[in-house]
């Protein structure tokens, strides 16, 4: 690397987290303040060109793609009233075509002719026309209601399968099942009722109208939140990234310092079957140490295993990065490397100080055979604005939703400035 100062940031960290970090982003130019006409300010492999699209559009979230170019984003908070915002893709910019839907949230996906799109407590669905355009943008049907909303991971992921399935995350309202949540010393509630009612994927019927909460099957529990989930057909399997949880040091300081606390727990990437048990609130994994390990609220020190009936994860990344959206490359567009590969996007942290802040990229997850395969890298860096930017956690755009264009391309939207980036690919 040519950046100096880059490197000085990132060695302390290295040697914590064995060298995990730098192995991830050794392999990618320095991260530096550029214009906006240079790759709309990204960093990315050579050549690959990114584009921003449009901004301002509000604070979007999970993207849709459909074959005619247009481009459906969920807006997390309402502008204007209207919390679905449709682009149309002319290339090298994109132009709002309309907007719909009373309501905020962050989950959108398209499958078998209807548009769904989720709010934090409902998921609803719109009939598209032949063009994948909207019929009754006015007049959603409902899914499913009253899913449960505490205001902590409140936030409904979604995906559907090729089986008429529909899968929502239910995120956990606590950090870590504590008596008192995010209190120094409190220990975990006696069989953390939570897992009752949240902290897994919930599945429901995808074709069914008004189901209610109630109405679906816990497909898989002991996720603390998930906000990144995408199908594998290489194994028709569900992944799902998880967000660990935080705060380590602040709630047992005598058993973790703050260097160990801005690296753990690993932020993880599990490959869900039907019944799987992640193990939140008992257990986290160390990526440092290769393991599962006993929470402190549950009685560990950092060592002790943990998570004895708990899946392991199939790829473990450094803590607190927030991977809010995951994908599966199918296309043809991008070198044969990444054909059925997964990309992730990172948000970027904001509770590891004093330590630097970090992430707000997107990384890419080498795979053969349905399962991870090699070191992951960062794939587009540059969306906090500088390096400062991302220590500090002044991020100008925080990567947040992933999708595939019909020719290939990779759509990321940005919900702090409304940024839609387009990222291609030609030798």
């Amino acid at each position: 690397m040519k950046n100096r100062k880059f490197i000085t940031v990132i060695l302390p960290l290295v040697a914590v987290c064995g060298l995990i970090l730098l192995n991830a982003l050794k392999s990618d130019p320095p991260l530096k303040h550029r214009n906006i006409a240079d790759n709309a300010g990204l960093t990315l492999p050579t050549g690959f060109t990114g584009t921003a699209l449009i901004t301002g559009i509000g604070s979007a979230r999970h993207i849709a793609v459909t074959p005619q170019g247009n481009i459906y984003v969920k807006i997390n908070r309402l502008k204007n009233g209207k919390g679905i915002v449709v682009l149309h893709d002319s290339g090298d910019k994109a132009e709002v075509v309309s907007s719909f839907g009373n309501f905020s949230g962050t989950g959108i996906y398209i499958k078998n002719g209807y548009l769904y799109a989720s709010s934090d407590e409902n998921v609803y669905r719109f009939k598209l026309d032949a063009k994948n355009a909207v019929i009754d943008p006015e007049h959603p049907e409902t899914v499913v209601s009253g899913l449960i909303n505490r205001h902590e991971h409140e936030a409904k992921a979604i995906l559907l399968d090729n089986a008429g399935n529909l899968y929502v995350n239910i995120g956990a309202y606590s950090n870590s099942c504590q008596v008192k949540d995010r209190q120094k010393g409190s220990m975990g509630q006696k069989g953390c009722p939570i897992l009752d009612s949240a902290a897994g994927i919930w599945q429901f019927k995808a074709d069914k109208l008004n189901q209610h909460y109630g109405d679906g099957v816990r497909y898989a529990t002991g996720l603390r939140n998930v906000m990144g989930m995408d199908w594998n057909y290489q194994d028709n399997q569900l992944f799902v990234m998880q967000h660990g949880r935080d705060q380590l040091h602040d709630i047992f300081p005598e058993m973790f310092d703050q260097k160990q606390s801005a690296l753990l727990p690993a932020e993880c990437l599990y490959a869900i079957k039907k019944g799987d048990n992640a193990g939140w609130p008992y257990m986290y994994y160390d990526q440092i140490q290769h393991k599962k390990v006993l929470m402190p609220e549950y009685g560990g020190d950092g060592k002790k295993a943990g998570g004895e009936n708990a899946i392991d994860p199939a790829a473990a990344y450094p803590g607190h990065l927030a991977p809010n959206g995951l994908l599966f490359y199918t296309g043809d567009q991008f070198p044969a490397k990444y054909k059925n590969g997964a990309f992730i996007a990172f948000h970027g942290s904001w509770n590891r100080a004093p330590e630097p802040q970090a992430g707000y990229f997107v990384v890419f997850q080498p795979f053969k055979n349905g399962k991870p395969d090699g070191q992951w890298v960062v794939f587009a860096n540059g969306f906090s604005g500088s390096q400062a930017q991302t220590e500090s956690g002044r991020a100008e755009h925080r990567p947040c939703g992933l999708a595939q264009g019909a020719d290939g391309s990779l759509y990321v939207s940005d919900d702090t400035k409304g940024t839609i980036y387009k990222i291609t690919y030609k030798k």
